[in-house]
C-alpha cells in the first residue's frame, strides 16, 4: 500500500482487526520511509458494478462518492455515524446482489433516497434537492407536499 504522506510504495501492517460492523478489515499501517501512520479498510467486492449516468456515460461504482454524498446530506444532523455506515453497507449489498453488472444511476439515487427517508427527513430533503435538481423554492414546496413532509403550520410565518 502506497504511503499517502510521502508516496513510498511499501508500508507495513501494524495491526488488523474487523471493523465495527464486520463488513471490512481495518488495518493500521506505518510507512518505513517517513514513519507516517495511516488506516486502510479492506472490503469484499462481489462484482464490479458499472453505473449508467443520465448522459449515457458509464463509470465504475465508487463507494466513496456514495459516502460523500450521504455525508453532505446528513451534515450537522443528529444521526449516529454507525447508522449511516450500516445504511451505506446495506445499499452496496443491495446493488451487488441485484445480479446486474450495469445499473442506472437512478437506481442508486432512489435507494439512497429511500434509506435517507427512514433515517432523517432533513437529510432526505437535502439529498432530494440535489438529486432531483430543485431550481427554486416552489420545487421544495411541491416535493414536500408530494411526500407528506410539509407542516400545516405555514400560516404561522
Amino acid at each position: 500500500m502506497r504511503c499517502p504522506f510521502c508516496g513510498h510504495a511499501e508500508s507495513q501492517v501494524k495491526d488488523s482487526r474487523p471493523s465495527e460492523d464486520g463488513a471490512a478489515i481495518r488495518r493500521r499501517r506505518m510507512c518505513p520511509e517517513c514513519g507516517g501512520r495511516f488506516t486502510t479498510f479492506e472490503r469484499v467486492q462481489l462484482r464490479e458494478l458499472i453505473i449508467l449516468k443520465r448522459s449515457g456515460r458509464r463509470s465504475p461504482f465508487d463507494r466513496d462518492k456514495l459516502v460523500r454524498s450521504i455525508a453532505l446530506a446528513t451534515q450537522k444532523r443528529p444521526v449516529e455515524p454507525e447508522r449511516v455506515e450500516r445504511m451505506i453497507n446495506g445499499i452496496v449489498r443491495q446493488l451487488e446482489s441485484m445480479g446486474e453488472t450495469e445499473l442506472p444511476s437512478s437506481t442508486v439515487g432512489e435507494m439512497v433516497m429511500k434509506a435517507l427517508k427512514s433515517l432523517d427527513d432533513v437529510a432526505y430533503v437535502r439529498y432530494a434537492s440535489v438529486y432531483r435538481d430543485f431550481k427554486e423554492t416552489s420545487d421544495f414546496a411541491k416535493f414536500l407536499g408530494e411526500e407528506g413532509l410539509s407542516d400545516s403550520g405555514e400560516d404561522e410565518l
